[in-house]
């Protein structure tokens, strides 16, 4: 097995879980870590064991020289970032969406080329519950895929008096997007639906706002076609009192042969309503950051694809930029 020597540029909120994601990779070692804020990089270099603080990627990557980077910044650090590791030879992973926009994602996949492997970590389609969906929808277990139905909510945009939301309580830049449900949360659930449906385009995209305090959208209602003719809809609100702060979703996949339903933390085929998968989703959180990290090592070692590369992931981001441009919003 190939030892493979890792940076990590980024030591916020969620960096956590990467860490605990390259913890548990085998023959893996955690090289350094670096933050502009040195003093949280020296936080999670103590609590994670790595042996290197720096201010700079830059730095970092001259003095370890690893073979690959984990980009867990900022999305409008993830360009220069991305050319930087390029450009010194050291593969890339980095935190979703690639960028801000699809043309500048396509200009820096055009600067990368093949210099070195790069994917980006969007890691819905890793989540337990969305990939056994996968698993069953492509082994047929409701024959031909006719309708599909997601609905998504949460209360972590709500404005409740006294009470800073919970999105923005963790990532309070996020009040300024002018781009956030589909951008920032929705993302996820179209790379989830194109691992489970295939490939879709947008017909219809309506985008509303319960917060006003917020400069984008909270609100979202979309509907899309499969290449294989199925109707797909995403009724989404992530303002809506009562939900809990973390969002829950419910997919309904409706096939000419029978019915699969997620709900929450279960899978059930209406066939077979005593047959019911039961998830834990606290341990699926962490289970989605570190499967999307094994795909990267595994990757890197074997060579083949990513299944989040970063072409598959820029088809993902048109999606996402379709709707926004169907509904009128301005890229």
């Amino acid at each position: 097995m190939q030892d493979l020597t890792i940076a990590v540029a980024g030591a916020g909120a969620i960096s956590e879980f990467h860490l605990k994601g390259w913890q548990a990779q085998q023959a893996v070692t955690l090289a350094a870590i670096c933050d502009p804020d040195r003093a949280r990089a020296e936080a999670q270099a103590e609590r994670f064991g790595i042996p290197a603080v720096f201010a700079d990627m830059g730095e970092m990557l001259a003095a370890t020289q690893p073979d690959a980077v984990d980009i867990i910044t900022p999305v409008g650090s993830h360009a220069p970032l991305v050319r930087q590791a390029a450009d010194m030879g050291v593969h890339v992973m980095c935190q979703k969406p690639m960028t801000p926009t699809v043309a500048e994602a396509e200009a820096l996949i055009a600067d990368v080329g093949e210099r070195v492997r790069f994917m980006v970590h969007e890691n819905y389609r890793f989540r337990p519950h969305y990939a056994e969906l996968a698993r069953r929808i492509h082994a047929g277990e409701v024959g031909r895929l006719r309708h599909a139905r997601l609905t998504v909510r949460s209360s972590s945009l709500l404005d409740y008096p006294g009470k800073v939301p919970f999105l923005l309580g963790r990532q309070p830049y996020l009040a300024d997007f002018k781009r956030l449900l589909v951008f920032e949360v929705l993302i996820h659930h179209l790379d989830a639906l194109r691992s489970i449906l295939g490939e879709m385009t947008v017909a219809t995209a309506r985008l509303d706002r319960m917060n006003r305090d917020l400069k984008g959208e909270d609100v979202a209602l979309v509907q899309l076609e499969s290449a294989d003719g199925a109707l797909v809809q995403i009724d989404a609100n992530i303002s809506a009192p009562g939900h809990p702060p973390l969002p829950t979703d419910r997919l309904e996949l409706l096939g000419e042969t029978d019915t699969l339903i997620y709900d929450r933390d279960r899978i059930t085929l209406l066939s077979q309503p005593d047959n019911v998968s039961l998830h834990d989703l606290t341990a699926n959180y962490q289970a989605c950051f570190t499967g999307a990290i094994t795909d990267f090592v595994e990757g890197l070692r074997s060579g083949e694809s990513f299944r989040t590369d970063r072409l598959d992931n820029l088809r993902t981001l048109r999606l996402m930029e379709d709707i926004y441009r169907t509904a009128g919003v301005a890229i």
